[in-house]
C-alpha cells in the first residue's frame, strides 16, 4: 500500500520525495510505544550506573535540566512534525526552513549518531551478557546481536513495528516495577545489601554535590546521550497511520514520561542504595535488584535491560535506513543507499549502517573496557546536532507564520521564541563542556573539526555533482 496521509486542511504542503514508496504500516499503538521506546535506552540502563559512581547524587541535576530541554525539542519537533509529517524528518524540516546544505549536514550527523549508538548498545548487550557467559568475547556477543537486528529490520516495517513495541512493552513494565518497588523500600526504610533505603542516602555520602559542581556539569553530555531516541517519533510520521491524531499524543507522552522515568529513576536509585554502590560495568537496575536477596530478581532484570539494548539498536537502523534513502533521493548519499525492497524497507541504508556497526564490533574486539564511552561521546555529538536543528526550523516556521507566508498547527512550542534561544545556547554549552571532559569526551570533540571538515568537502562535491 503506498503512503497516503491525512486531508492536509489549512496546513503545509504533505511531504516530500522521500515518502515516495513507503507503506502505511505503523499502527497507532505501535508508534506510540516506539516514541516511548525511543526515550529509555541503554544511556539510562547502564550509563547511569557510572556517571552515579563518578558524580554521586548531583546527577539528578543533571536529568532534570537535560530533560527540561528534551521537552522543549520534543515541542518544536511536535510543531514541525503537524506542519508536515514526513519520513525525512528534520532532514527535510532542515532543508525548507535553512537550506539544502542543513539538509544534508544534519542528515549525516544524525545518520552519525545513530551509527555510534548503535555501537554503543551492541557494546552494552555484550556487557549484558558477560552476567551470563564470562567466557565469551564481547565482539562475539555484539556481532550475533547485530546480525538478528539486521534480519529483523530487513524482512518488513510491520516486523520492526511489532518487535519494537514489545521490547518497549518490557521496558516501560521494568522502569515501572522498579519505581513501586523503589518508592516501597524507601518508605519502609529496607535493607538493601548492607544498606539501608531511605533519603539520608543522598546526602550522607559527602552531600549532593561530593565532587563539587563542575563534576555535574561534565556529565551533561552523558545524560543528553541517555535522551537521545526521543526525536525516533518524527521520523516514524512517514509510515505512521492518522499522524495528525495520533503523533501528539505520542510526542506528549514522551514528554511526560521524561520527568517520571529518567528523573524519578535517578532520585530512586540514590535513595535505594548509596551512590557509591554504582559502578559502570553493571545496570544501576541490575545492581539494586541483585542485592534484594531475591534469588533471579538480578538476572530478570539483567534480561530487561538486555532487551532496552537491543531495541535502541533496532530504532537505530530503522532510523538510519529512513534518513539515508531522504539523503540519496536527492542525491545526497551514494545511489545504493536509497534502494527499497518490495516490501517497503529502505534496505540500502540499513546495510550501511550495518556495515559501519562492523566497526564497532571491531572496536569491542581492540578497546572493550573504553568501547562504550567513546561510541556515546561521539554520537552526542549527532544528538546536539540534530537537537540544534529542529529547535531553529521551528524558529523559522514561526517567523515564516509571523510573515503570512504559513498557517502554524496548533500543537506549538510553548515560549517560543525565546526558550529556542535558551535550548540553543544550553546545547552549545554541552558540547563546550567535552573539552574539559574525560578522555572519551575530549576525543569526540576534537574529532568535531574533523567531521565538520568532511561534511564541508561532502556538501561541495554533492553542489558540483548536482551542478
Amino acid at each position: 500500500m503506498s503512503r497516503t496521509l491525512d486531508p492536509p486542511g489549512t496546513l503545509a504542503g504533505e511531504g516530500d520525495e522521500g515518502d515516495e514508496g513507503y507503506a502505511t504500516s505503523l499502527s497507532g499503538r505501535q508508534v506510540k510505544m516506539i516514541a516511548i521506546g525511543g526515550a529509555i535506552g541503554v544511556g539510562l540502563f547502564l550509563g547511569a550506573g557510572g556517571k552515579l559512581a563518578a558524580d554521586g547524587p548531583g546527577l539528578i541535576f543533571s536529568y532534570a535540566v537535560c530533560g527540561v530541554a528534551a521537552f522543549f525539542v520534543m515541542r518544536a519537533l511536535g510543531e514541525l512534525v503537524l506542519h508536515r509529517p514526513t519520513a525525512g524528518s528534520f532532514v527535510s524540516y532542515a532543508r525548507e526552513f535553512i537550506g539544502p546544505w542543513a539538509g544534508f549536514t544534519s542528515g549525516w550527523l544524525y545518520w552519525l549518531n545513530w551509527a555510534m549508538t548503535g555501537v554503543a548498545e551492541t557494546t552494552a548487550i555484550g556487557i549484558y551478557v558477560h552476567r551470563w557467559l564470562p567466557g565469551v568475547p564481547q565482539w562475539v556477543t555484539a556481532l550475533t546481536a547485530l546480525v538478528v537486528l539486521l534480519a529483523v529490520n530487513l524482512l518488513s516495517v510491520r516486523l520492526f513495528g511489532e518487535l519494537e513495541f514489545w521490547f518497549s512493552v518490557i521496558k516501560v513494565l521494568a522502569i515501572v516495577t522498579f519505581l513501586f518497588v523503589g518508592i516501597g523500600l524507601v518508605l519502609t526504610g529496607a535493607g538493601v545489601g548492607h544498606a539501608h533505603a531511605g533519603p539520608h542516602n543522598l546526602t550522607s555520602h559527602g552531600g549532593l554535590l561530593p565532587h563539587g559542581l563542575p563534576v555535574v556539569l561534565m556529565s551533561l553530555q552523558a545524560v543528553v546521550f541517555a535522551y537521545s531516541g526521543i526525536e525516533m517519533v518524527g521520523i516514524a510520521a512517514g509510515e505512521t497511520q492518522h499522524p495528525r491524531r495520533v503523533l501528539p499524543r505520542a510526542i506528549n507522552g514522551v514528554v511526560w514520561r521524561i520527568g517520571v522515568f529518567y528523573v524519578g529513576s535517578v532520585v530512586l536509585l540514590v535513595m535505594v542504595l548509596p551512590w557509591t554502590a554504582y559502578n559502570g560495568g553493571e545496570s544501576p537496575f541490575v545492581t539494586v535488584f541483585s542485592r534484594l536477596g531475591v534469588p533471579g530478581a538480578g538476572d530478570i532484570m539483567n534480561a530487561v535491560v538486555l532487551t532496552a539494548a537491543l531495541s535502541s539498536c533496532n530504532s537505530g537502523l530503522y532510523a538510519t535506513g529512513r534518513v539515508m534513502r531522504a539523503l540519496s533521493l536527492r542525491r545526497e548519499a551514494p545511489e545504493f543507499v536509497g534502494r527499497m525492497n518490495d516490501r517497503h524497507v529502505p534496505y540500502g541504508g540499513i546495510l550501511f549502517t550495518a556495515v559501519v556497526l562492523m566497526l564497532g564490533v571491531a572496536l569491542n574486539y581492540a578497546v572493550p573496557k573504553m568501547a562504550f564511552d567513546i561510541a556515546t561521546s561521539v554520537s552526542s555529538l549527532g544528538v546536539v546536532a540534530v537537537w540544534a536543528t529542529l529547535v531553529y526550523c521551528q524558529l523559522r516556521l514561526r517567523a515564516a507564520a509571523r510573515r503570512g507566508e504559513m498557517t502554524r498547527p496548533s500543537f506549538r512550542m510553548p515560549g517560543a521564541p525565546v526558550t529556542n534561544w535558551v535550548t540553543l545556547g544550553f546545547l552549545a554549552v554541552v558540547v563546550g563542556l567535552m573539552a574539559f571532559s574525560d578522555d572519551a569526551n575530549q576525543i569526540a570533540f576534537w574529532s568535531l573539526p574533523v567531521v565538520l571538515v568532511v561534511l564541508f568537502a561532502g556538501w561541495r562535491a554533492v553542489r558540483r555533482r548536482l551542478a
